[in-house]
């Protein structure tokens, strides 16, 4: 599945969910269902900067492709980082950097985050096109 079908699928799922609680609800359960990091992938460069809570995107290239894993020591966020790995998550650096993350203003997800979180959803979506820059240079 591309980029792009993954992208709609999460905007579908969304355009069912009928309130902000239930998506809300929806993205803490994408949370729980995170692998999470162990604590040897919790670090400074593992962390990004600008979240109001503690977020970690670690990133393994392999086969041509990128996999993220990722963590938070917050519920929300957690939910959040995991949305963005399932997305990109198994794509080429080229396919991640041609990507755009419209789908999250499709969603209406900054609208429902305050400023701060939004601030740090953009700083988890900068980090994962590092990393795409990042493994490409090394390829």
């Amino acid at each position: 599945m591309t980029i792009k079908e993954k992208q709609q699928e999460i905007i579908d799922e969304f355009a069912f969910l009928e309130d902000w609680e239930q998506k809300y609800e929806y993205i803490i359960d994408l949370g729980k269902e995170l692998k999470g990091l162990s604590e040897d992938k919790k670090t400074d460069d593992n962390l990004i900067k600008g979240c109001q809570s503690k977020v970690w995107i670690d990133a393994e290239f392999k086969e041509g492709k990128l996999f993220f894993n990722a963590d938070s020591d917050g519920i929300l966020p957690k939910g959040i980082v995991s949305l963005l790995v399932s997305i990109y998550s198994g794509h080429s650096t080229q396919e991640i950097l041609d990507s755009d993350f419209e789908f999250i203003s499709e969603i209406g997800l900054q609208e429902f985050l305050s400023p701060s979180r939004a601030n740090g959803l953009m700083a988890m979506t900068k980090q994962i096109k590092f990393y795409a820059v990042a493994y490409q240079l090394k390829s």
